[in-house]
C-alpha cells in the first residue's frame, strides 16, 4: 500500500501511454499515444504557484488556503512539474507544459461558514468511513487542460486502492481523472468527461470516456 507521499514518490519519471477515447455522444473511438514526465516540484515552485492564485482562492468562491503553514510542513503537499506530448491516430499533437500541487483539506480554511462544495458526479463519490483513510484536498494548477489560467479542482486518494481520483471544473465540462497504480511501473488511467448542469446539480451526462494503460521508463 503506497502512503500519500510515496504515491507522488512513485509518480516521478517518464511514463508511456496508450489511451482509447470514447465519444458517448457523438458515437466515435479515437486512440492516442502519449509520453508525459513529471518531476517534483521543490519549495520555492510550490509557493509560486500558490501566491499566484487569484486571491489565493484556488478559484474556488470562499475558498482560502493556510500558505504559511503549508510552507513549513512541505512534504504534506506533494507537487509536480509535468511535461507531455500527444499524438492521435489521425495525425494531432498535442505539447503542453504545467505544475500541479495537491493541498490536503486540511491546510484549507473557507472564509464563508456556509460555504457548500459543487457536488461530484456520482462515480466520483467516495465513502469517508469507516476506515478514515480517504484523504481529500484541492488539485491546483498553473494551466487547465481545457481553459487557460490557474485553475483548481478536487482531488481524492485511497490508500488501500493505491488511486488518486481528480475531479476539475471546467466552465461547460466536469473532468474525473483516474490513476491506479497496479506495479510500481504500471498504471492504469480512466478519463470522464462529463456536460456541467447549469442548476448546480451533480452531473450526469458523460460526453468522452478515456482508458489507458501507463508504463513507467527505466531511467
Amino acid at each position: 500500500m503506497l502512503s500519500f507521499q510515496d504515491f507522488f514518490t512513485a509518480c516521478a519519471g517518464l511514463w508511456k501511454t496508450e489511451r482509447t477515447y470514447h465519444s458517448v455522444l457523438k458515437g466515435e473511438i479515437e486512440r492516442s499515444y502519449t509520453e508525459f514526465e513529471a518531476k517534483s516540484l521543490d519549495l520555492s515552485e510550490k509557493q509560486r504557484i500558490l501566491t499566484g492564485l487569484p486571491s489565493n482562492s484556488g478559484g474556488f468562491s470562499g475558498i482560502t488556503i493556510a500558505i504559511d503553514r503549508i510552507l513549513n510542513e512541505p512534504l504534506a503537499m506533494p507537487g509536480f512539474s509535468i511535461a507531455f506530448d500527444t499524438r492521435s491516430e489521425t495525425g494531432e499533437e498535442v505539447s503542453m507544459r504545467l505544475n500541479a500541487l495537491f493541498v490536503p483539506d486540511a491546510y484549507v480554511t473557507a472564509k464563508n461558514a456556509n460555504l457548500e462544495p459543487m457536488p461530484l458526479p456520482i462515480a466520483a463519490q467516495v465513502p469517508l468511513e469507516p476506515n478514515g483513510e480517504v484523504i481529500q484536498g484541492f488539485y491546483l494548477r498553473d494551466r487547465g487542460y481545457s481553459e487557460s489560467g490557474a485553475i483548481a479542482g478536487r482531488f481524492t486518494y485511497q490508500p488501500t486502492r493505491q488511486t488518486l481520483e481528480m475531479t476539475t471544473y471546467y466552465s461547460r465540462s466536469i473532468a474525473v481523472d483516474q490513476m491506479r497504480f497496479v506495479k510500481p511501473d504500471l498504471r492504469l488511467r480512466t478519463i470522464v468527461t462529463y456536460e456541467r448542469p447549469t442548476d448546480g446539480s451533480p452531473p450526469s451526462i458523460i460526453d468522452l470516456v478515456g482508458f489507458g494503460v501507463e508504463h513507467k521508463q527505466a531511467p
